[in-house]
C-alpha cells in the first residue's frame, strides 16, 4: 500500500511524505519523535503527542483516533475511526485548530494519479529577526519574545517561522523583522492596477486601533507621563479596542486568497484609509470613492473620522472586477476614472488623514 501525505497547514505546511504501509501495519500520526507523520514538538501543539494512526486492514485504509485529547476531524465532524478512498484526497485536522494534512492513498505507487500540493500550500514564508539588546538583558526576555514569534506564526501565518537574524548588545532595545516569501509562480498584485469600474473591498477593521490608542493615551497617562495599565478598568469594547492596539491580527491569509480571486490592485492598510486609498488612487492613476454608508457599518461606533484617518487597522484594501467577492471582503465603493481628488465619499472630496512617517516623523525633526 502507497500512501502520500500533505502537510496543508502546521509547521511542516508545504512539505510531502511518500511512505509504504504493508497490510496489518499502521502509521503513527503525532508530536512524539517516533511517530511516522510528525508533528513539531513545541508548535504544533493542538497535536497530540500520540494522536492518531493510520491502519492498512486488508484493502482498506483506516484513520483511527487514539485518544487525542483535542479530537481528530474529517469534514468538519470529530470521529473516532473512519476509512479512506483509494485513489481519493482525504483532508484531516489534527485538533480544531490544529495541523491539517491531505492523505492520498492507492494500492500500488502511482505517482503520476497523486494530486498537486494546493497552490497556496506551496507558498513558502519565513522571518529573519535581529535583535539588539542592553547587556544586562535577561535571557528569559528573549525566550519571551521566541514564544511570541512562535505563537504568532502559528495564529497568523502556518508554516512561518524564525530562520535566522543576528544578535548585538546596544544601549537601546532594537527589533529588526524581515519577511520572506515567494509568490507561488504568480505576478505580484501591486496598488498600481485599480481599473475604472472595478469594487473597492476591504478586509478587517476600521477604527478599532485608533480607538484603543485613545484610550491608552487619556485613561493612562498623567500629562505626558504613563502611568500603569489596568485592564479591569476597562469594559469589554474597550478592552477589545485597546488589544487591537496592542496585539493587531492582520488577515495575513486573505491576501494570498485575494489574489486567487483575481484582485487587481492591493495593499496593507495600516495608515489610516483616507491616506492609504489616496497612495492606491495615485499609483493607479484613479479615484477611489467610498461609500459613506457602507464606511459607517463598519466603523467602530460609527465614528467615520477615526475609521478614516485612525491608521494601524492592518487590514486589506484590495479592488476586483465587478461580481462576487471573495470572503472576508466587503464592498466599500467603486473605482473611477481620475477625477480632481484621489478619494471621495459620496462625491466629496477626502482630506488624507493618517500616519505619513515623511510628513510626522521625519519633517518633525
Amino acid at each position: 500500500m502507497w500512501v502520500v501525505v500533505d502537510h496543508i497547514s502546521g509547521s511542516r505546511q508545504g512539505q510531502r511524505q511518500e511512505l509504504e504501509l504493508e497490510v496489518g501495519g499502521k502509521l503513527r500520526i503525532g508530536r512524539h519523535p517516533d511517530c511516522d507523520i510528525g508533528f513539531d514538538g513545541r508548535r504544533d501543539l493542538e497535536a497530540s503527542t500520540r494522536h492518531a494512526e493510520l491502519r492498512a486492514t486488508g484493502e482498506r485504509l483506516l484513520l483511527r483516533d487514539v485518544g487525542s485529547s483535542n479530537g481528530t476531524y474529517v469534514g468538519g465532524d470529530r470521529i473516532n475511526e473512519i476509512e479512506l478512498a483509494a485513489s481519493q484526497s482525504t483532508e484531516a485536522q489534527f485538533g480544531a485548530r490544529g495541523p491539517r494534512l491531505r492523505i492520498w492513498w492507492s494500492p500500488e505507487p502511482d505517482p503520476d494519479a497523486v494530486p498537486p500540493l494546493p497552490r497556496t500550500v506551496r507558498r513558502r514564508w519565513a522571518l529573519l529577526v535581529s535583535l539588539a539588546v542592553p547587556a544586562d538583558t535577561r535571557l528569559s526576555f528573549v525566550e519571551a519574545m521566541a514564544d511570541g514569534f512562535r505563537e504568532c506564526c502559528a495564529q497568523l501565518a502556518p508554516g512561518c517561522s524564525v530562520v535566522g537574524g543576528d544578535l548585538t548588545v546596544s544601549d537601546l532595545l532594537m527589533i529588526a523583522v524581515t519577511a520572506l516569501g515567494d509568490l507561488g509562480g504568480r505576478s505580484a498584485v501591486t496598488r498600481a492596477g485599480a481599473r475604472a469600474g472595478d469594487v473597492v473591498a476591504l478586509a478587517g477593521e476600521l477604527g478599532v486601533a485608533a480607538a484603543g490608542l485613545g484610550l491608552l493615551f487619556s485613561r493612562f497617562r498623567e500629562g505626558a507621563t504613563p502611568v500603569p495599565f489596568d485592564r479591569s478598568s476597562l469594559d469589554d469594547v474597550q478592552q477589545r479596542a485597546v488589544d487591537r492596539q496592542l496585539r493587531p491580527v492582520p488577515p495575513l491569509a486573505l491576501g494570498p486568497a485575494a489574489a486567487d480571486a483575481g484582485a487587481t490592485a492591493m495593499m496593507d492598510l495600516s495608515d489610516g484609509l483616507a491616506l492609504d486609498a489616496s497612495r492606491l488612487a495615485d499609483a493607479s492613476g484613479v479615484t477611489i470613492a467610498l461609500s459613506g454608508a457602507a464606511l459607517d457599518a463598519l466603523a467602530f461606533h460609527g465614528d467615520r473620522g477615526r475609521a478614516l484617518g485612525g491608521g494601524e487597522d492592518h487590514g486589506l484594501l484590495a479592488t476586483f472586477a465587478p461580481g462576487p467577492l471573495p470572503d472576508g471582503f466587503a464592498q466599500i465603493g467603486t473605482v473611477t476614472a481620475r477625477t480632481h481628488a484621489p478619494v471621495l465619499v459620496d462625491g466629496e472630496p477626502v482630506v488624507e488623514t493618517g500616519w505619513d512617517p515623511y510628513r510626522d516623523w521625519d519633517h518633525a525633526r
